[in-house]
Order: structure tokens, then sequence, then C-alpha cells
């Protein structure tokens, strides 16, 4: 059974501490900065919202602690239950290629450490999470609760499926890679004119973006990437 977490209401139970309260908060601050100047502005990410967004978003805060000081190298890193963090510029990368608005409302697969999902509600007026490691999903509300998200909601569950009740999105996006093909309960669950990202395959996978055009999908490949499996019912599907 699913089991939905609401930012707001977590508040209620986290302390809210200031970003970077524990750790020198200068020291990462520069690391974010160098990040994004390096590793994304000079590289192809060149939508001045998704960096303004990675600019304010501490991801030293939604990583292990004993991984802090690697908080901002870009690569990916472990976040427990055989499962990663994006490296930043993947993140960005992804992010860029769903063309967010301030209102949209956007799905996201697999919220992992919850850091996509900050960088989502920098942008868009509403962001659902599904998360099917529950561990994962609750630790993910802790930390976004104490750094003040409030328009994000997390659902502790099998993504497969999506979130209809909430539906239809402007956009989607998977953070895990289904074996063939998305699910196809995500497409329709994606507003007309809405933009769907995922990888997808084994092994090197491929990071594709359709597009619902008079309710036609319009495909378009976009880079290899690797990324942790989709598990659930679209490992069962094969």
């Amino acid at each position: 059974m699913n089991t939905v977490l609401t930012i707001a209401a977590c508040l209620m139970f986290v302390a809210c501490r200031a970003v970077g309260e524990d750790e020198p908060g200068d020291s990462f601050e520069a690391a974010r900065a160098v990040m994004v100047r390096d590793h994304l502005a000079k590289r192809d990410i060149s939508d001045k919202r998704v960096l303004a967004a990675m600019s304010r978003v501490p991801r030293h805060l939604l990583i292990p602690p004993q991984l802090r000081s690697e908080a901002y190298a870009d690569r990916p890193l472990s976040i427990g239950h055989n499962q990663t963090i994006s490296q930043p510029y993947i993140v960005a990368f992804m992010t860029q290629a769903l063309e967010l608005k301030p209102g949209d409302k956007v799905l996201e697969i697999g919220t992992g450490s919850g850091y996509q999902a900050a960088i989502l509600a920098e942008m868009a007026k509403a962001v659902y999470s599904i998360e099917i490691v529950k561990p994962l999903a609750k630790r993910a509300a802790n930390d976004l609760a104490a750094m003040g998200y409030k328009s994000i909601n997390l659902r502790t569950g099998d993504g497969y499926r999506g979130w209809p009740e909430a539906a239809p999105f402007n956009a989607i996006i998977l953070t895990a890679a289904p074996p063939k093909e998305v699910p196809r309960p995500l497409f329709d669950q994606l507003a007309e004119g809405g933009r769907l990202v995922a990888p997808v395959g084994t092994g090197v996978q491929e990071l594709v973006r359709y597009r619902k055009v008079k309710g036609e999908l319009i495909l378009e490949k976009l880079l290899a990437v690797r990324f942790v499996p989709m598990t659930g019912e679209a490992q069962e599907a094969e």
C-alpha cells in the first residue's frame, strides 16, 4: 500500500534547521558556486532558472554526513539501499530538458535523497514524488521538511502507475530506468503539451524525452546515461 507524506505535515515533527547549520556554510556555498560555474554553465546548461536552482539547493544536506565533503563533486554518490544521488550535471541536464514553467505540476518517479525534488520545487508550483524504498522516502521527507520545502508531496510505493489522483502533470521525470519502455500509465498522466524525461534500458541506458502533442507522443533521444534500475512492477512486466 502506498503511503503519502506531505512535506508541510512533516514540518510539524521535524525541527527546522538553517541551511548549513551544522557545517561551515561559507565553504559549501563556495563549492556550490564552483560546481555551477565549472560543471554546468561551462558545459551545455544554459537555462538560467536551472542554474539558479542548482545554486540555491544545499546538496550536502541531502547526502550521508560522511560524504558531505564530496557533495559538490560532479559525480554520483551512494545514499544507501543500493541507490545513488545523480551527479549534478545529470540532475541539471534532466531538469533543463523538462522545460519547466513556474506554474507547472511535476511528477517524479524515484525520490531517492530528495535532491532532484528540491530542484524541481525551486522551479515549479507543485511536485509529487514517489519512492519505493521506504527508509529513503522517510529520510527524504524529513530532510526536505527541515529545509522548509512545502510544495513537495511524497508517496512511499511503486511509481509504475504514477499518481493518478493528482494528474495531469505538465512534466514527469524518472530517476530510475525501466528496462525496455516507460510505463504506459505515466504517459496517460502527462498533460497535453507535457514533457516526460527518463532513462530507458539496461547497462548503458538512453535518456529520452517525450512530448505530448495533440495526444501523440513525440520521442527525442538525448544522451547515454547510467541509472539504477526501476524496480517493482516495471521489472515484473518483463
